[in-house]
């Protein structure tokens, strides 16, 4: 094995807490997705084995995931596969359009706005502030809340399916064009004013320093070595970090960002090491990933659009 590569993973396996449901959701976005979006249990088992998940975690896990509405069960004699929700499925496919884009996408200088509107408790705009802040929402004020590219109707859609629906009738949303002059604030001040990207930045450094080391492992003859179960817990670990990343990211505009923002450096860093894993990781996962009677699903063609300036899912989101 690759000494970096190596040294990744057994750091992951000796953490002493792992948020197993959020690892599993990714690799269901990631590897199960492609190819049908169903596994079974068994197999999700011995595909997370070799991370330092036993058993009894990964059942758990799966259970909760299933509880709180992520996942959903079919049973096939004594055993069951495991699929994304409706409702899961749309929240990986929304995070997709961000984890595997090729670049940024352009801004058309338009702010998508809500503004709170009548009488609410402080728990209740609480409430509503998360809800918005994992879609990227900024915050003005506690009654304003601001982003540069949202779907409005998607984001009301995040809503109802965080179970807040009662409250869009305390919500306002608009559109507003840059009509500022010389002497007014700039679009990068009211940036600078709804986010705190200090710590986001700092997180992205992190990752480029964590990830770096095993682009150079897999480059060249240097990549002789790896294993394809290897380069398929690498891939899992690098989407699972990079989407939590991106959970935080509000997904700014570069010309609203700060200087040197690290964000497409590290979105480059992702890609090119996702590339070099994919061809290995998937010979593994055509020994390993299987349904409870036994057949092996193949990958469709949507895997190797992934961080492809081409990609569709890309263009809709740009068209969006």
């Amino acid at each position: 094995m690759l000494g970096p590569i190596d040294q990744h993973l057994d750091a992951f396996r000796q953490q002493r807490s792992v948020q197993a449901g959020s690892l599993i959701i990714s690799l269901f976005g990631d590897a199960v997705l492609p190819r049908g979006g169903t596994v079974w249990l068994g197999s999700l088992i011995r595909l997370l084995e070799p991370l330092g998940l036993n058993e009894r975690l990964v059942r758990t896990a799966v259970f909760r995931l299933v509880k709180d509405g992520w996942l959903e069960a079919t049973t096939q004699g004594r055993r069951s596969n495991y699929a994304l929700s409706d409702s899961g499925r749309r929240r990986f496919e929304d995070a997709s359009r961000l984890i595997y884009a090729a670049q940024a996408p352009e801004w058309d200088r338009r702010w998508r706005l809500i503004f709170l509107i009548g009488e609410l408790t402080a728990k209740e705009r609480e409430h509503i502030r998360r809800a918005l802040f994992w879609q990227g929402f900024g915050a003005l004020n506690d009654g304003c809340f601001i982003h540069p590219g949202a779907d409005l109707a998607a984001a009301f859609d995040g809503l109802v399916a965080d179970g807040l629906g009662p409250y869009l009738k305390n919500l306002m949303p608009l559109q507003a064009a840059d009509a500022r002059t010389g002497l007014s604030a700039s679009n990068k001040d009211i940036a600078e004013q709804a986010w705190d990207l200090g710590d986001l930045s700092a997180a992205y450094e992190r990752f480029a320093a964590t990830y770096l080391p095993l682009l150079v492992a897999l480059s060249g003859d240097a990549s002789a070595g790896l294993r394809d179960e290897d380069a398929f817990l690498v891939r899992t670990l690098l989407i699972h970090d990079y989407r939590r990343l991106l959970l935080r990211d509000p997904e700014l505009p570069e010309v609203l960002l700060p200087t040197d923002w690290p964000g497409q450096r590290v979105r480059l860093l992702c890609k090119d090491i996702y590339r070099r894993l994919l061809g290995p990781s998937e010979r593994h996962l055509d020994q390993h990933l299987s349904l409870a009677d036994g057949s092996v699903p193949v990958a469709g063609p949507t895997l190797l659009a992934r961080f492809r300036d081409d990609d569709p899912l890309l263009s809709l989101h740009r068209a969006g």
